[in-house]
């Protein structure tokens, strides 16, 4: 394998335009219609290879661009020498060249829309082919013959299966977000779908965390691939913003207001929160619409229909807050988006980079904060490995703190009132008198009073001062020394009330778990699948809110009860 690290000075002698870089007049006119100028970090080093045909694995930071990294030199491939038969075949129902495999259904509509945005001068057909979608729609449009499909890999397989999709004259494969794949549990229809392409197919795999489990699929479907691994701060180089990171310490009966403080003190136009559960994220958003926030939910529990209503008021600005689990923001993209919150500390460092990536997208600035317990030192010292950056840890801002910067935005905001060119002069009836009687100086200080009095009625309670503290971790031993419901390693053995009969697979319980909760697919213990019920093991730290994630969730189609097992009498 050919490793591209890209460091600074690696970077120096690359193209620095997109010009320079080989693609076709159409993809240069449509990059500047939109507004790009020059290409990320990624980009830079990874279309070259690429468009020479190169398999590619490429590893960088989410939101800093690999969309178009692996979109552009597709696009340049499927029309580059392809305009005699393959224009000619296309008219009949052609089968696809390129199939891109996505994690989710949001994510597949984020890069089928960019593709089209990207080749519209080359008229490049994509399809987006994912569950929740007219399945009669997709296969009409499958039929008349597209160019790209952009899948998740169970909705890919359907159409395998009905025999709609046809691989055989597939030029590119590409995984995109390979971790997040593995880790909702698609590691097996990954496989299958790969092992019905043709043999000489490009391969292009991107991701924004390599775990140790993606150099198997390296191993098995890439060719001598050449591999570009930029860290946070690589990728982050020239047009991408940086991301100001920053941890607040506070107990966990004091988050609610302390989210709120450090909202107010912000100020951010758009923002995510993200929660545990979807019980977590019910009760804040309710607790954030009662402090004056337009706070929406948005978690698993919710049809597509009422996710996408909610992201479209956080872009039309009719909500400024939404409150998330991590399975219902995956592939979320929006350009308002200023600040992520993390409300609880992810369970895993590379959760922490796939939340923050959401910020600072094509040169903005972002904002990640995070809101730790006394008791995850440990966590957020992970986090600072895996990142290559400090996380500062800031003082939780005061009840003095929260009312300057009140008094600031009421200046701020009288001060543009009064450089407009607002009429004032149907409140002359109410000040005109009072002057007869006091200083026009106390008359504006009153009228300030009455505004903060009427907007912030509610008294603001100091938030205890606390500081992380090193986790002291011991291991608990069941009584006579046997294995009970708390198993080795700090694992609690679930029930699931799903078994073989019900044809549930491994990879079925570990998506389930992955897609629903905040654990990571590697989280996932030891798994027994008997006839008609499966045991699995999960941290002990998170068994509840595994319970609570499955609790309306279904497996395999069927509705199943989890709890944890039980212990029998010995």
């Amino acid at each position: 394998m050919v490793a591209i690290t890209a460091e600074p000075q690696h970077l120096i002698d690359t193209p620095t335009g997109f010009s320079e870089l080989g693609l076709r007049p159409e993809l240069l006119q449509a990059l500047a219609e939109l507004g790009y100028e020059e290409p990320t970090p990624i980009q830079r080093a990874a279309i070259p290879p690429l468009l020479d045909g190169c398999d590619v694995v490429g590893q960088a930071a989410t939101g800093t661009g690999k969309t178009a990294a692996f979109a552009l030199p597709v696009l340049h491939r499927i029309r580059d020498g392809e305009r005699g038969e393959r224009g000619a075949r296309a008219q009949r129902g052609a089968a696809p060249s390129a199939v891109v495999l996505v994690p989710t259904r949001e994510l597949a509509a984020q890069v089928c829309e960019a593709m089209r945005r990207y080749g519209r001068r080359l008229g490049v057909r994509v399809l987006p082919v994912y569950g929740g979608q007219s399945m009669s729609r997709q296969l009409r449009a499958l039929e008349e013959g597209v160019d790209v499909v952009v899948a998740t890999p169970g909705r890919a397989l359907d159409h395998l299966s009905r025999g709609s999709l046809d691989l055989s004259a597939l030029r590119m494969v590409v995984l995109d977000e390979a971790d997040e794949m593995l880790d909702m549990g698609f590691a097996e229809d990954i496989d299958t779908i790969l092992e019905r392409t043709p043999d000489d197919r490009q391969t292009m795999l991107f991701s924004a965390t390599m775990p140790p489990r993606i150099a198997g699929l390296v191993r098995r479907y890439l060719r001598d691939p050449r591999r570009i691994e930029l860290s946070r701060a690589e990728s982050l180089d020239g047009d991408a913003a940086s991301i100001t990171q920053t941890a607040y310490v506070v107990p966990r009966g004091h988050k609610p207001a302390a989210l709120g403080r450090v909202l107010d003190i912000e100020t951010p136009e758009a923002t995510v929160v993200f929660c545990r559960t979807r019980e977590e994220v019910d009760r804040l958003t309710e607790t954030m619409n009662g402090r004056g926030y337009r706070a929406e939910a948005l978690h698993g529990g919710m049809d597509q229909h009422q996710r996408n209503r909610v992201v479209g008021r956080l872009r039309t600005g009719t909500a400024d807050l939404v409150v998330a689990t991590d399975v219902a923001a995956r592939g979320l993209d929006i350009d308002q988006l200023t600040h992520v919150v993390n409300y609880d500390v992810p369970s895993a460092p590379e959760v922490y980079v796939h939340r923050i990536g959401r910020v600072g997208r094509a040169g903005r600035q972002g904002s990640a904060i995070t809101l730790a317990e006394p008791g995850e030192h440990r966590m957020i010292k992970a986090i600072e490995r895996v990142t290559g950056q400090p996380v500062p840890i800031r003082k939780l801002p005061t009840v003095a703190d929260l009312r300057a910067r009140r008094l600031e935005l009421t200046r701020a905001a009288l001060r543009e009132v009064l450089a407009g060119d607002e009429d004032l002069d149907r409140y002359r009836a109410v000040v005109e008198p009072l002057t007869e009687e006091f200083d026009v100086t106390e008359i504006a200080l009153a009228a300030v009073k009455l505004a903060h009095d009427a907007e912030h009625a509610t008294d603001e309670e100091e938030i205890p001062d606390v500081e992380l503290r090193p986790e002291v971790r011991t291991r608990r031993l069941p009584k006579n020394g046997r294995k009970g419901r708390r198993t080795s390693g700090g694992m609690t053995r679930l029930f699931v009330s799903l078994g073989r009969q019900a044809g549930v697979r491994p990879q079925d319980l570990v998506g389930a778990i992955a897609g629903e909760s905040c654990l990571r697919g590697k989280d996932v213990g030891a798994i027994e699948i008997a006839d008609r019920f499966s045991l699995v093991d999960v941290p002990d730290a998170a068994a509840d809110e595994v319970i609570t994630a499955l609790r309306d969730s279904s497996i395999k189609g069927r509705k199943v009860i989890v709890r944890r097992e039980r212990r029998t009498a010995r």
